[in-house]
């Protein structure tokens, strides 16, 4: 059995446990000892961090040679048009990369949001709108270059889904410890519609939760 925290992270937390500018991390929400994050999330993004101290479940996690699905709820400046989807879904050139196929829809804005702190950057004249993006790669400030590069820059990112777990039940700031049998599923495409019910990939998930979070 492999030990393994699912973390919401809120904005403005860092990635990793220290910080020599006395910055908040996550050192600042868990108290656990010899554990590490599969994956880095920007510090002004917001949302699942998953954590382990197995150090080939973080790999196979992390590595996007595993092209584990991540869904991320994107809400961006500007209502984008369907070919601005196809875009995204087609691939974009970023000048140092070109971005592999990926899944874009828009969405209704989700429900049960949180507040953010600080709240966006809102403009009377400019709408906002809300996409569901689902990439098998992660690189640096990957999704914020791609809408941004088809004219829709974002404005909030949250990485809801990591595999088969979700942000479903978690509050900012909050943890949950789970035991897991098996390995996140890499192959079957994430039914972005149904992502939040856990549907639509293999189900992987926690034989049983251990310890969750006041």
């Amino acid at each position: 059995m492999s030990r393994l925290i699912l973390f919401n992270k809120p904005y403005g937390v860092l990635t990793q446990f220290t910080d020599a500018d006395g910055r908040p991390t996550l050192a600042d929400y868990i108290p656990i000892p010899k554990i590490y994050a599969a994956g880095r999330l920007d510090a002004d993004s917001e949302g699942l961090v998953v954590l382990t101290g197995d150090g080939v479940l973080q790999a196979r996690i992390a590595d996007p040679r595993h092209k584990l699905p991540k869904l991320y709820r994107v809400q961006v400046e500007g209502l984008p048009s369907d070919a601005a989807l196809q875009q995204l879904e087609a691939g974009v050139e970023l000048g140092d990369f070109r971005t592999r196929p990926c899944q874009a829809r828009r969405i209704d804005e989700p429900q049960g949001l949180w507040q953010r702190n600080p709240p966006i950057r809102v403009r009377a004249a400019i709408p906002t709108s809300w996409l569901e993006i689902v990439l098998r790669e992660g690189r640096n400030r990957q999704v914020k270059r791609m809408t941004a590069r088809v004219g829709f820059p974002t404005l909030r990112l949250i990485r809801w889904q990591v595999g088969d777990w979700t942000l479903e039940g978690l509050a900012p700031g909050k943890w949950r410890e789970i035991e897991i049998s098996g390995q996140p599923d890499t192959k079957q495409r994430v039914n972005g519609h149904n992502a939040s019910k856990n549907r639509g990939v293999n189900n992987t998930l926690p034989t049983h939760k251990l310890k969750e979070t006041p």
